[in-house]
Order: C-alpha cells, then structure tokens, then sequence
C-alpha cells in the first residue's frame, strides 16, 4: 500500500469504474470547497464482457485497460491521497485472483478499491444529496448502473435505508433482449423480472415513505432526456412518458432501429434493458414522478475524499457506532488502542508500517477486537472477524474491511497465517504485522486493569521481534511471562521469532 503524502492535496480526483461506463472527475478545492475542473467518460461495457463462470473477455479487459491508461495519464502526477478510484457490480463478480485489478491498478498508477452495494448506495447518495436543498424532507434516490440498481431512502446527508438490487441496463439487455430485438412480450417479461427483484424490499422503499424521488446514473439521465424530447414529460421521469416510452421501443422492434431524439448511440444497445428496469422500480414502489440528478457515485468519491482531507472520515462513525451496538468495553478497546499504536510508532519505519491507512485500520481493530463477545465468548475471535467480514460498514472498501477482519481474527490463539492469502498480495505482509502488534497490545490487557501500562520497548526487523521492559518488570509480572511464552510459541509456527526480556 503506498505511503500517503502529508501536505493536503489542492486538485482531488475521483475514477468510477461501473459496469457499463468508466468515468473520471477532477476537481480543485478552494476555501474549502470543490470545483469541477475537469471530466471524462467512457464506455467500456465492462458487464458485458463477464461470461457465466465469472471470466472477463479479453477484448473487454483490453477496453477498460486502454481506458484506465488514458485516465492515468490525466491524473498525471496527482498522489494518492488525491484519488480515490472505486469498482462497482462488475469488478465485485470477476472470479481470477484479482489478476485483473492488478493490471487496472497498473494502468490507472493508483489503487482501485472494491465497494459492496451498500457502500455503493451510500456514496451515490452521498452525491445526489449534495445537488438537492438541505432540508430534511425523506427522499428516495435511484441510481440504475450496468449490473446493479442502487434504491436509498435518505434525509438530508445521512441514509436510512440502503439497498443494491442484481437488474441493470446491461444485465438486462443481454438477459432479455440479447440480440437486440424489443418485443411487448420480452418487454414485459423484463418488467416483472424487475419487479420480483423489487419485491424482498418493496415494502421499506414503496410509496409513503418518502416525499420526493431523485434518479440517478446515464441511464435515467438518458431515459429523461428522451421523454422530454418527444414532449412526453416536462420535469423529470412521469409514470405516463415510461409507458409512451416503452411503446416506442416495442414499435422499433430492434435497438438498431431505435431512433429518438435524446438518445446517443453508446446508450442504444442497453437502453431497452434500462428502461425495463425503471419501468419495474416506477410500477413496485408506486412511483408517479422522477426528479433527474446530474450527481452521482464519483460526486459522492469527491465529497467524502474532502471530507477526509478536512478529518471528517466517515468510518470513525462507523466504527463508534458498532461499539455502541454491541455494548463493547470502551475502557479496554481504548487502553489496547493506545499500546498498540505506541508499539507501531516503533516500527513504523522498519517494518514499512508508515501509511495513514494502516494506522487506522490497527487503532479500529484495537476498538472493536472483542465484538465476537456478543456471540460467545467461545472462539469470539472468528465471531468477531464474521460479524466484520459481512456487516454493512459505511465507509469501507471491500480490501479494507477485510483487513479490519482479518486482524480481529487474528489476535488470539494460533496465528491463522494461510487466511491472510485472502487478502490483496500489497496487503498480506503488512496486515500480519498489524496483528501481532494488536496481539502484543491485547496480551498485556487481559487483565483488563485501568491502570498504565509501563513503557515498553520494541524493535522489529523482518521477521524478528524484539520486546524490552523496564528492570524486573517482567520478574514481578510472572503471568505475563507465561503469555509471552505462548505467544512466542504462536508466533514461531506462523515464521515469526519472538523475544522479551
């Protein structure tokens, strides 16, 4: 994981690699405030090169790569505090060791984080709120992508309610109209498809639980500047200009043939699978009429990177809100939060621990390493890193939230080396060495005692550690001893050479 640069960034810039079109944002920050300097788009159709065994083409891997180099490029010399690049539906289903996000990794020259829908959701959110008046009226956002559908009901800048449905403009393109022929029958046949998927979450996203709906993505965007060319709808998306629009459609017969004002050619070999899947969302919640955003997912990357820059990050209210929900011991999370970055002060250097990143993710760990308790205490470890590995955390990437649990899995007992292969390879060694140092800060509070700890020293080079404590410290505290002892013994097994005096 590359180091972060200290000095706050000036030009922030934000990549979003969807299913069906790459875009990029750059944006300069003044007085605290973005402005929009620069922005590209591309469609890539990434989903549609996703076979049934989870492969991605290798003429669509050479799209998006072309595209991430172009991007690069523009990015130019921007550090990488200053990016943030996210993948969506497609990039969380390619199946291949991630030899692909390695090589868009590579081409972008920036990281590329694996956002789950809910993060998905929470991020577009975050961007349509910003584009609408700051009342705290409940609104539902729709944001249809090229392999999921993002439906959030929110009020002001925080959500409510988060969902990702498996229908989009691609996904359903190729499901029902695969080549390119629009029928009533298939038309229809997609809509109830929609619907069924709709339906598990009808009931929390229907009529009467918000008072204003906002579309969201190229899709709706699209479908909206259609309607209002052929004078179907004059503000947004109406339930009547779907129904018209959708007779047009079946009137063509095929998307080759499909020709109305509004409508641009990259957009015409999915737009029927788009219209399918609103037409679904306006007919199960009950929908009448769709004000149209020009803010997205990357608008949201923008907001939240600021709000980093400036120390507003998000996953701190994350992480203190899961402590407060599981009745954690604020005193303990907090006393081996605080030994364990005294000891990552000390081999920061050494063992290539210096990233903000990391720092962050071994003082989370540290806070909530006891989670599993409200299982069992019984292996609460595994608990623990469960609850994280498959709960909603707003905030986290994917690789993140994955680290968070690995660390909890692995502050007891025997060191689960094989596991942190499920990590990215950047990730792998520098995560063992936040668990030990979150296993040593652990070991010397399990006697849960208030009271300071005296200060102790450590050094680390490869896989060598080395402990020091004050004159007979060690003689006085014999049950430490012992646990050292194990823990020496635990760590010997995973490659790693404890010693303590």
């Amino acid at each position: 994981m590359p180091e972060s640069t200290a000095t706050p960034p000036r030009t922030i810039a934000a990549v979003d690699l969807g299913s069906n079109s790459f875009h990029l944002i750059v944006a300069q920050i003044e007085n605290g405030q973005l402005q929009v300097i620069d922005r590209l788009k591309e469609m890539v159709r990434l989903g549609a090169g996703l076979d049934n065994k989870k492969r991605l083409s290798q003429q669509a891997q050479e799209r998006a790569l072309d595209c991430l180099s172009r991007f690069g490029q523009l990015l130019g010399d921007l550090p990488q505090n200053a990016v943030r690049a996210v993948g969506t539906n497609t990039l969380r289903q390619i199946r291949d060791g991630g030899a692909f996000l390695k090589k868009a990794e590579k081409a972008l020259n920036h990281p590329i984080e694996i956002i789950a829908g809910h993060e998905e959701a929470r991020l577009v959110y975050l961007g349509v709120a910003h584009g609408l008046a700051g009342d705290r009226e409940k609104r539902l956002v729709v944001d249809i992508g090229g392999g999921s559908t993002e439906l959030i009901i929110g009020a002001g800048m925080e959500t409510l309610h988060r969902e990702s449905l498996f229908m989009g403009c691609v996904s359903f393109s190729q499901r029902f109209f695969p080549q390119q022929k629009i029928t009533r029958r298939l038309m229809d046949a997609a809509v109830i498809a929609g619907r069924l998927e709709v339906r598990p979450v009808q009931t929390v996203y229907e009529s009467g639980n918000w008072e204003l709906v906002v579309g969201s993505s190229g899709t709706i965007r699209s479908i909206r500047d259609v309607v209002r060319a052929q004078g179907w709808a004059d503000k947004g998306i109406t339930r009547k200009s779907l129904k018209k629009l959708r007779k047009a459609l079946v009137d063509a017969g095929t998307a080759d043939k499909l020709v109305l004002e509004g409508l641009s050619e990259n957009r015409r070999p999915v737009f029927a699978g788009g219209v399918a899947v609103l037409s679904a969302v306006f007919k199960a919640l009950d929908i009448e009429q769709m004000l149209v955003s020009n803010l997205a997912l990357r608008e949201g990357l923008l907001f939240e990177l600021l709000g980093s820059i400036q120390h507003h990050d998000v996953r701190e209210r994350t992480v203190d809100t899961l402590v407060q929900r599981y009745g954690l011991d604020q005193g303990q999370g907090r006393r081996v939060s605080e030994t364990a970055l005294l000891l990552l002060d000390q081999v920061a250097k050494s063992w290539k621990l210096n990233n903000p990143e990391l720092r962050s993710l071994l003082q989370w760990s540290a806070l909530l390493h006891e989670i599993g308790v409200a299982i069992s205490h019984g292996g609460y470890h595994k608990h623990g890193a469960y609850i994280l590995a498959n709960a909603d955390l707003a905030g986290f990437s994917r690789q993140s939230q994955g680290t968070l649990a690995m660390l909890v899995r692995a502050h007891r007992r025997k060191f689960p080396l094989s596991q942190f292969n499920e990590l990215g390879k950047e990730l792998r060694e520098p995560a063992k060495r936040l668990a030990i140092l979150l296993r040593l800060s652990v070991l010397l509070h399990r006697g849960r005692s208030p009271q300071r700890k005296p200060r102790l020293g450590i050094m680390a080079e490869k896989n060598n550690i080395i402990l020091s404590f004050p004159a007979g410290w060690l003689e006085e505290h014999p049950l430490t001893t012992a646990e050292l002892e194990h823990e020496a013994k635990y760590l010997d097994s995973a490659g790693f050479f404890l010693s303590y005096s």
